[in-house]
């Protein structure tokens, strides 16, 4: 909550209010453990997906998939993990690529360009999707790309 209000210049109160309201409507789930109370996205909202495409053209997002998820290789899904992960705004963006003989020296390049667009510094891995089960599997994650399986049969994205 303070940090809400450091970053919004309001009062805790009138953050407890909205977040309160934004419950109400369907858009947030709310979750008590112990004296604190916890939110996320609704996720079967129906404006969830309009509302998760604006925050990831806010947030920058969407120019990282554009830029990383083509021509990098053969590409199986992308994930955003870390803060962003969490529903935590941030200025690192750890993002995690599955797939095999993926271009590295490329994917170093187009991630150095989509910080200089996003203005935020991106940290990312590229492992195969049984490292990336094994290492993140009690961690949060967030799907952000899925290679097609036909496209990749065809040796498309």
């Amino acid at each position: 909550m303070r940090h809400l209000e450091q970053e919004f210049g309001e009062s805790s109160n009138a953050i407890r209010v909205e977040l309160n309201r934004l419950e109400a409507a369907g858009l947030l789930t709310a979750e008590m453990s112990g004296n604190r109370k916890y939110f996320s996205a609704n996720t079967a909202h129906p404006l969830f997906d309009d509302i998760n495409s604006i925050l990831k053209k806010f947030v920058g997002i969407d120019q990282i998939i554009d830029r990383i998820t083509s021509k990098v290789g053969d590409l199986e899904a992308a994930f955003i993990t870390g803060d962003f992960a969490k529903g935590r705004d941030s200025q690192i963006i750890d993002l995690v690529l599955t797939g095999e003989n993926l271009d590295r020296k490329y994917i170093h390049k187009l991630v150095e360009k989509a910080e200089n667009i996003i203005g935020r510094k991106i940290r990312y891995l590229v492992l195969t999707a049984e490292q990336m089960m094994e290492v993140f599997k009690d961690k949060p994650r967030l799907l952000i790309w899925k290679a097609d399986t036909e496209e990749r049969k065809e040796g498309g994205h």
